[in-house]
């Protein structure tokens, strides 16, 4: 059995402030949401700051942070635990899910759509009045820490109907909608992020805009804020602008010659004369 003193619990704080930009009420209604440990789930593109916030709160509540990658491969022992063969025999290991209920984490499932259905449903017993997690395999009910809480996130706008939460899942969480910033304050990161002056950060921020119009039109998704900070940082590591763009904005984004000519061409408006 996994004690409590056999979990370092400081591993798991996040000792230094993450930058966060609010753009809204967000942090006032999260504050909330801890206060009576409603279970979150975030909605918005990728890559707009929704890990990052989670990030922030968690620092700001100083609670600890326990994040989950989500993915297709991912079963229900992934996330709550398995009996393991060493050396002395059988042990138990506690998944990220039961750490974070016995310390009383705040456990972020990113992109947990992406995860089997049949898996998500091992969430449902912590995200109602019982916040317990049975561990049948091992017999054993944890009752949840009364500090913990539960955050999920995923992108509404890139699922297909096969790969989307079910309404039962969806109805124990209150929901926070997440989008880009305004141009104004998306500037404002990148410059601060990606450490380049704000007129280019303005201009990176313009080809995103042109992209995300795109969106629907030959591209699933525009260019998030966070490939924005990786062409800023490539700019200002001495990267000329338009290659840097190439790198971080238009590769990732689309294999189609004919949208890369379009994408490239946006990049020359706002950066050809550089």
């Amino acid at each position: 059995m996994t004690e409590m003193t056999d979990i370092d619990i400081e591993q798991y704080k996040i000792t230094e402030e993450p930058y966060y930009r609010p753009v809204g009420d967000e942090v006032e209604r999260y504050e909330a949401a801890w206060e009576v440990r409603m279970p979150v789930m975030l909605k918005g593109p990728t890559g707009c700051g929704k890990s990052r916030f989670v990030e922030y709160m968690a620092w700001k509540l100083g609670r600890p942070l326990i994040t989950v990658a989500c993915n297709e491969d991912m079963t229900a022992a992934d996330l709550v635990g398995r009996f393991l063969l060493d050396v002395n025999g059988t042990r138990w290991q506690d998944g990220p899910l039961t750490i974070a209920a016995r310390i009383g984490a705040i456990c972020y499932l990113d992109e947990v759509v992406e995860a089997r259905q049949d898996t998500t449903v091992v969430i449902h017993p912590l995200t109602d009045h019982r916040r317990e997690l049975p561990l049948e395999k091992k017999g054993e009910l944890v009752k949840a820490h009364p500090d913990f809480q539960l955050v999920i996130s995923y992108n509404p706008g890139y699922q297909s109907l096969m790969k989307d939460l079910k309404q039962s899942t969806k109805q124990r969480f209150g929901a926070m909608s997440f989008d880009y910033p305004s141009a104004d304050v998306e500037t404002e990161i990148v410059a601060h992020e990606a450490g380049v002056d704000e007129a280019t950060a303005r201009k990176l921020v313009q080809v995103a805009e042109r992209s995300r119009n795109l969106k629907g039109h030959g591209l699933d998704e525009g260019m998030s804020t966070r490939l924005l900070i990786y062409a800023g940082q490539l700019i200002s590591k001495g990267i000329e602008p338009t290659a840097a763009c190439q790198m971080a904005l238009i590769e990732p984004l689309t294999d189609d010659p004919d949208m890369r000519d379009t994408l490239e061409a946006a990049v020359q408006t706002f950066f050809g004369e550089a």
